[in-house]
């Protein structure tokens, strides 16, 4: 399933050079990084930090060399409210993102698959390609805006240092 304004499943429109994704980060200059963030549902955490690294992927001029991918293990029905509203906060409109369920295949094509402190259980990590981290975040389902602006504040910021270190490793290999 594609989104409207971007690709969060591997199969992409975004121009590729026939290349697969490496966890080498001497390969970032030339092979497109994968990045999936995954959490249970995929209706709170997972779109937050995906919406935050297309827009820093766009900030940072890095669109055709990182891709992105998010879905989850047991995907609701939709994007919680509160998240929706959250994020509309910081100007960015996420009520058109349906969750969807990540698939085994699309995570052994990734370089670095986060997840958001609920694991990916159902996923075996030993598919993975690349580096698994968690991000052990508080779950925003249910929990008053208030919660979910600071859920979303530390979503933001990590999402930031990913970028950072991506941009660091392309720099190295250049």
């Amino acid at each position: 399933m594609t989104q409207p304004d971007d690709t969060p499943t591997i199969e992409s429109t975004e121009p590729t050079n026939g290349s697969v994704p490496t966890s080498d980060p001497e390969s970032i200059a030339t092979d497109p990084v994968t990045l999936a963030f995954v959490c249970v549902q995929n209706a709170g955490r997972s779109q937050m930090a995906a919406a935050f690294a297309r827009r820093e992927r766009d900030r940072r001029g890095l669109r055709g060399r990182v891709r992105i991918v998010t879905g989850g293990t047991r995907p609701a029905d939709a994007v919680h409210e509160v998240v929706v509203d959250a994020m509309y906060e910081r100007g960015i409109d996420i009520a058109d993102r349906t969750p969807r369920e990540i698939t085994p295949a699309e995570l052994e094509a990734v370089d670095i698959v986060v997840t958001m402190g609920c694991s990916a259980s159902g996923i075996c990590p030993a598919t993975w390609n690349g580096e698994g981290r968690d991000w052990d975040l508080d779950d925003p389902h249910g929990r008053p805006l208030e919660d979910v602006v600071r859920i979303r504040e530390e979503i933001e910021r990590l999402v930031e240092d990913l970028f950072d270190e991506i941009e660091a490793d392309a720099g190295r290999s250049s």
